[in-house]
Order: structure tokens, then sequence, then C-alpha cells
């Protein structure tokens, strides 16, 4: 495991790492300017063809999760693969306070603000180096501003896995607080606008939809 000497991380994490590190892994803890930095760093030190991201407090559902996505990338043509995903307590992974169901994509779905669960989302290097990673000028929502560009590539092929793919505990940083959750709107609406997909409505539908997750 190769380790920078920038070590910025205080929190336990990188005891952790070092504990259950691969010869295959990376590692390294340095100064960032965000969440989305962080991840813009983390695909340019990539080297494989795809590229998918798990967050800390997030876990794989199933052992047999990076297969099924693996498998799904067998046909050359495909350029993204996503899955479903469980919001779970953040003490016990065992109880679902949300279940996201992606479901197969379709371009007009995106004027009613769907989108795939981003940590479960796994992209072609190809596909990042022509459209860019994430715009670090959001501070919450480039998750989703990177989705609406992504999935408004003309000629686009995804693959939709019908089963949850990740775990992720409830707490992160777009609903941690009132403040971020009200930030979180304006910053998804201003991503909407910039990539021409809708405005007010759009956002509406997005945030509605989400409320049969919690059924």
């Amino acid at each position: 495991m190769k380790q920078s000497f920038r070590r910025a991380s205080t929190d336990g994490t990188w005891a952790a790492i070092q504990a259950h590190g691969s010869p295959l892994a990376v590692a390294i803890s340095e100064p960032d300017r965000g969440i989305y930095d962080a991840l813009n760093k983390g695909i340019a030190r990539s080297t494989g063809d795809v590229i998918g991201f798990l967050h800390a407090d997030d876990i794989y559902a199933h052992d047999g999760v990076l297969a099924r996505v693996a498998q799904a990338f067998t046909d050359p043509s495909v350029d993204a693969v996503y899955g479903d995903l469980l919001y779970v307590s953040k003490d016990d992974t065992s109880k679902v306070i949300r279940h996201w169901k992606a479901g197969a994509f379709s371009r007009r779905k995106l004027s009613r603000g769907w989108m795939p669960p981003h940590p479960t989302l796994y992209v072609r290097r190809a596909v990042y180096s022509r459209i860019g990673g994430f715009d670090t000028a959001y501070r919450i929502a480039a998750d989703y501003d990177f989705v609406l560009r992504l999935f408004s590539q003309p000629d686009l092929r995804t693959v939709y896995v019908p089963e949850v793919l990740v775990k992720m505990r409830v707490g992160g940083a777009s609903n941690r607080s009132v403040r971020n959750v009200l930030r979180k709107s304006g910053e998804d609406l201003k991503a909407l606008r910039g990539n021409r997909i809708g405005g007010v409505g759009a956002l509406m539908w997005k945030n509605l939809s989400k409320l049969g997750q919690f059924l």
C-alpha cells in the first residue's frame, strides 16, 4: 500500500486503512477543497478502465456487487452501470430507512428530476476524460450536476442492475441540517438550469419522487 506523508484525516480512518489495506490500493491523506475535489483527485490517480466510488460509512450490499458491475461492462459499448440503494440506520445497517429503486434510464426522466443513486454509479474512464469530473463550484450537488451532464450525452449506453448494490448510512452532507437541505435544493436548481434540463418543476418532481422511497 502506498501512503502519502501529507496526512489530513484525524477521525481514525487512516488507522483503519493501514489495518485492512491491500497491496493493490493507493492510500493518500492530504488537505483538499471539499468532497468533490477529493473525488476528482481519485479520478486523476486511478488507473482502471471503470471508476466507481464507495464513500466513508457506505458498504456494499453483498460480496458479489463488483462482479455484477463487471459483468455489465463486458459489453464494450456500455458507458455506465448503476443499481439501487438502501439508506440505513447509522447505528444498525439492517434497519432500512429508505429504498431508492432507480429503474431503467430514459431521457424524459431527467426533466422530472430522475437520477440514479450516485454511490451505485460506475462510469468508464473514457467518459470522464470526455465530459470532465465534478464541478467544485457546487459544494453539495456536484454529483447531481455530473449525473445530468453524463446522462444528457446523446449516445450514452447505460445498464441498470435491478438490485441493491450499496447501503448508505443516513446523515450525509446534503441532509445533515435544514441549512444543507435548502442549499442542496438551490444547487440542484442551478444544475438543472445549467444543463438545460429544467427548472423549478423538475426540482419539485425530484423532491416529491423521494416520498415513495420511504414506504
